[in-house]
């Protein structure tokens, strides 16, 4: 344990109905005490877990009435001593109770610095740490599940299985090798073959997820593409939930490229509605049309939009051999109006196909379930379980390729040893996915992106 003791607001920067300020370290009780009275008995003599209505005063000033909650460690966030001051929203009176308890000779606590403790302190493990942040910042109903199945510890766990099995097997070569005398079964190569080819599967799928973990982590980038007035707008206002582009019935009304960052059915959209797609003489509305054609080189998700109430046209034809290969799906708007529109012809060049009315708020189902089809991202509960992040990833895929190496190494009859290096390596990189063998800079790396009061 750290014998510094911290402190941080914990709630957000702005007026709320109420705010939290955290301490913790050896003299959160004393330093805590300093500041807040009440009936009854200090909080250094109160029972863990215990919630205590007091006031916070400087001198013979009361600053705020509050309720301090008290946990004793090692049964604590941090696995130190800790207090969690609850006072009203205000930020004036928020950061002046801050000010008193750092004039008690308590740090301000660093970014993550919180959680970072109860990852020494051996509270959680480090890919649980990580999950904090992905819970903090989950902006879907995927994402939110995916970090609290890390935070409970399933990925740990399953990093740990796969450890724990390849540890069996380099202890089993290691004591064959180092104790002949000893009546050690001696390694088969088949046994160990199938050892290593099941840990490497098991890495494998989770590497083949990570694209789309990653997409269900920060949101997927979209564009709505298609000829003016075909409800790119209107689809764009539905998906918001608001007024965010201008809908009218006059050709290249949008001109610029409008942005909005929307929730369909759990997964995070970071939505781009563009120009209508035309020829066209406008030097202002080709500008747009260059910006719209721009945003498909990036996008990892084109929503084509076509008018059901009318026949493909040139412009459309144009537009749907530009989109030949890519993440794109057919969103055939307008099917509250007679229709005129050859689906045939569409679902020749387009793997999924809707058919909506952006007006009239229908087919939000169909275009959701699309496009987690489209992009393999609807979940069951096995595939929830995600790499969170590019270290985690380059911890899995070392260990896969050392793996990949140790299988080589057996399979050309090369001597047990080298077999044993690469597993050994392969051990190493995933006891640092999980944090258990890792250096002071990688933490330092981990933590830096938390949140201060975290």
């Amino acid at each position: 344990m750290s014998d510094r003791t911290i402190a941080a607001i914990s709630t957000p920067n702005a007026v709320g109905g109420i705010s939290m300020l955290r301490i913790s370290g050896p003299d959160a009780f004393a330093a805590a005490d300093r500041i807040f009275r009440s009936a009854g008995l200090p909080l250094s003599a109160r029972r863990g877990h215990t919630a205590v209505y007091g006031e916070i005063f400087d001198g013979k000033e009361t600053v705020d009435d509050v309720i301090a909650t008290v946990f004793h460690a090692p049964k604590s966030y941090t696995g130190e001593d800790v207090v969690e001051i609850t006072c009203h929203g205000g930020l004036y009176v928020t950061r002046r109770i801050l000010t008193l308890i750092l004039k008690q000779g308590v740090a301000l606590a660093g970014p993550g610095e919180f959680t970072r403790r109860a990852f020494l302190n051996g509270k959680l493990s480090l890919t649980e740490a990580e999950a904090v942040a992905d819970l903090i910042q989950a902006g879907g109903e995927q994402s939110l599940r995916s970090a609290r199945r890390a935070m409970k510890g399933d990925l740990y766990r399953k990093i740990r299985a796969v450890t724990d099995r390849l540890l069996e097997a380099g202890a089993h070569i290691s004591a064959y090798f180092d104790y002949p005398d000893e009546e050690i079964d001696p390694v088969e190569s088949d046994s160990l073959r199938q050892a290593l080819e099941a840990a490497r599967a098991e890495l494998d799928a989770l590497l083949s997820r990570f694209d789309q973990g990653k997409m269900i982590r920060e949101g997927i980038d979209t564009v709505i593409l298609g000829k003016p007035n075909v409800g790119k707008s209107t689809l764009m206002n539905l998906l918001a939930g608001a007024r965010r582009s201008i809908v009218t019935d006059i050709p290249g009304t949008t001109r610029d490229v409008v942005e909005e960052t929307v929730t369909l059915d759990g997964l995070v959209l970071r939505l781009a509605d563009t120009a209508g797609i035309r020829e066209t003489d406008d030097q202002v509305e080709q500008a747009g049309v260059a910006l719209a054609l721009e945003r498909l080189e990036s996008a990892q998700l084109i929503l084509a939009v076509f008018d059901s109430s009318s026949p493909l046209s040139d412009d459309d034809r144009t537009l749907i051999a530009r989109l030949k290969g890519l993440p794109a799906v057919a969103v055939c708007n307008k099917s509250d109006l007679p229709p005129r529109l050859e689906l045939s012809e569409l679902r020749e060049s387009f793997p999924y196909l809707v058919e909506i009315s952006a007006r009239e708020n229908q087919g939000v189902e169909a275009l959701s379930a699309a496009v987690s089809d489209l992009l393999s991202l609807r979940q069951s509960e096995g595939d929830s379980l995600l790499l969170a992040n590019m270290r985690q990833f380059d911890c899995a895929s070392r260990a896969s390729r050392l793996l990949a190496e140790a299988e080589q190494a057996l399979a050309g009859g090369i001597t047990l040893d080298a077999v044993s290096v690469a597993l050994d390596s392969a051990v190493s990189a995933l006891l640092e996915l999980t944090g258990e063998r890792v250096t002071d800079a990688v933490v330092d790396q981990v933590f830096s992106k938390f949140c201060v009061g975290k």
